[in-house]
């Protein structure tokens, strides 16, 4: 990977075996979900574990754009102006709709 597309995780371990963390939590839950789908659970139920999972990768979603902004997108605006990584990110946001 060149240093470009190399993100704040790779400066910053404690985030990244928090993400990680988080991730792990929110994977084990869809997997609950899924099994909660397949037994036919009342959909209430699965809705609020949904809601759940929504929250949980909304603050790995945070977490890790405000890693990004202080490292890679301050890095960029330092150096030469970073308008290239403030339009990727203002692209990326568009995409989290839970954000």
């Amino acid at each position: 990977m060149d240093d470009q597309n190399t993100g704040s995780l790779s400066r910053d371990g404690e985030l990244k075996a928090d993400l990680l963390r988080r991730l792990r939590t929110a994977s084990g839950h869809l997997s609950g979900v899924v099994r909660m789908v397949d037994d036919e659970a009342y959909c209430v139920d699965v809705l609020k574990q949904i809601a759940a999972i929504q929250s949980s990768l909304s603050k790995v979603a945070q977490a890790l754009t405000a890693s990004h902004m202080k490292h890679c997108v301050r890095e960029a605006v330092l150096a030469d102006g970073g308008e290239t990584r403030i339009d990727e990110m203002m692209e990326t946001l568009r995409y989290l709709k839970h954000f």
